[in-house]
């Protein structure tokens, strides 16, 4: 139990300050209550995973059950890692490691997810920077920490969830904003850390990942005061780096858990891709880069330029006989396991995703290891060789045989275009000076925040705000509800009063 006068008790405020309540109750459950009582949690159930929730009629993860399985994941991590003599020092030199921390901020960590998932982030970030000129654009990590510092209204105030100074640095995956902070910018080392980098075809865009606006930086250097001397100031807390990598495992495995299930994942399909670089493992590393990208849609040839990008983009663990056994690893598992008969509902294929889901998480969490001295695109959490391998394998099934699809193609374009529709017709109606007195008043607290965070002087001050104030807005929204508000505002909907809700 953490008492007043123990110098951890920095890691709750992040001054020393031991003036806001009793230490003897665990402030870092107090957190982890006040996330879960957010409704910002709560609309977690209608955003989309990969699937939309509302649409698909089907019992696949949202981002409320990927969090919950998140804070699972990282709790068993900490406490694993916290009851091993080996780290126990390693631990306290680095900054300490509480499961309670790590649990809340797995719980908050997808606070800011905007509506249809990874999509929906790159369309509003997209809009963000062209449209209404904001150079921070929008991220979702960042609109996270944006939330439980500064937008979450409790009463009558906008004063975020008043969360430790552990809780959310142990929060931020990427501890830097788009363009400035740290000093070098971490975008600018070599390597970058991951995430840091600029995309390739925008490099004055700033780093594609990152974790606070910069009207949250002095909130997120306040959070890691207390790991200054501990760690660099680009690199996560140990706390932050197990709630990234259970982050990482959850995704591995529910997503290819969700795809089975949808009936989307096919035995045959997915062998044939394994298999096939497995028999031309050596033929299919001898080809040129461009030949093997003319060939792209021939089994093998997908999982080989896999192979050449993880040697490409994290030469310090890639290893090719690791590589080769994670293939074997998955096919056995996934093909020759999960994959060979179909989801039909019943108790028996339940009991058999159960299996596999379990079987691939007790894995992955018994192989976590601590690092004093870990390489600058990993954290000091992390999982070894051929564990890391197998995350990769997995990842690399659910990207190839779902997110290529061109039917899913085709529905996440009709949601980029309503989304932009979305924003277009809010930017619109706060522009109508005819309007101003009957705005949402949400959205003009919103504006009244953001205008208020921006130094006096800034150019376009007044429009950044609305800017800001509709990212923010829409942010908020389940999937469902930003069709809803959508109908509303261009007149398809004839259902008054119900419609209110979404404002």
């Amino acid at each position: 139990m953490i008492r007043p006068d123990d110098p951890r008790a920095r890691r709750l405020f992040g001054d020393g300050s031991t003036a806001r309540g009793d230490l003897a109750m665990s402030p870092f459950r107090v957190d982890r209550d006040r996330i879960v009582a957010s409704p910002f949690f709560a609309r977690l159930g209608g955003v989309t995973q990969v699937i939309s929730p509302g649409g698909s009629g089907l019992l696949v993860h949202n981002r409320l059950t990927h969090s919950l399985k998140v804070a699972q994941v990282g709790r068993a991590v900490a406490e694993r890692l916290t009851s091993d003599n080996r780290y126990r020092d390693l631990l306290d030199k680095l900054g300490g490691c509480d499961p309670d921390v790590v649990e809340a901020a797995a719980l908050a960590h997808d606070l800011g997810h905007p509506p249809f998932g990874h999509l929906g982030e790159q369309v509003l970030d997209r809009l963000a920077r062209e449209r209404l000129g904001l150079p921070d654009g929008f991220e979702g990590n960042a609109q996270s920490y944006r939330i439980v510092t500064s937008t979450e209204i409790r009463g009558d105030s906008t004063i975020g969830l008043d969360l430790t100074a552990a809780v959310r640095a142990a929060m931020l995956k990427y501890p830097w904003t788009r363009h400035t902070y740290p000093q070098p910018h971490p975008r600018h080392l070599d390597p970058t850390p991951r995430g840091a980098a600029a995309p390739p075809e925008d490099p004055e865009s700033g780093s594609l990942k990152f974790g606070a606006y910069t009207t949250e930086a002095a909130d997120m250097r306040q959070a890691r005061e207390p790991f200054a001397g501990r760690i660099a100031d680009w690199q996560q807390t140990v706390e932050a780096s197990i709630m990234d990598t259970a982050d990482d495992i959850a995704y591995a495995i529910h997503d290819v858990e969700d795809f089975h299930r949808v009936g989307v994942l096919q035995q045959g399909s997915v062998a044939g891709e394994l298999m096939a670089w497995q028999r031309e493992a050596g033929e299919l590393r001898r080809l040129p880069d461009p030949a093997l990208d003319v060939a792209a849609r021939r089994p093998g040839r997908s999982i080989e330029r896999l192979r050449r990008q993880l040697h490409r983009k994290d030469g310090w663990i890639s290893d090719d006989d690791a590589f080769a056994a994670a293939v074997e690893h998955v096919r056995r598992e996934l093909v020759d396991g999960l994959l060979v008969a179909p989801f039909d509902g019943s108790i028996e294929a339940e009991q058999y995703v159960a299996g596999f889901s379990a079987r691939w998480t007790r894995r992955l969490v018994d192989a976590i290891e601590v690092v004093a001295e870990p390489p600058v695109r990993s954290g000091h959490v992390r999982l070894p060789v051929p564990q890391w391998h197998e995350v990769q394998v997995l990842k690399f099934v659910h990207h190839r045989f779902v997110l290529a699809r061109p039917d899913l193609a085709l529905h996440q374009r009709g949601q980029a275009g309503l989304l932009a529709t979305l924003v277009e017709a809010l930017l619109a109606w706060l522009l109508d000076p005819d309007e101003e007195s009957r705005l949402p008043r949400r959205l003009h607290d919103l504006v009244e925040l953001a205008e208020a965070e921006l130094p006096a002087g800034t150019p376009e001050r007044h429009m950044m705000a609305r800017g800001r104030a509709i990212i923010d807005h829409v942010a908020s929204l389940t999937d469902s509800q930003a069709v809803a508000l959508l109908d509303a505002l261009s007149g398809r909907s004839g259902q008054l009063w119900t419609d209110a809700f979404v404002l």
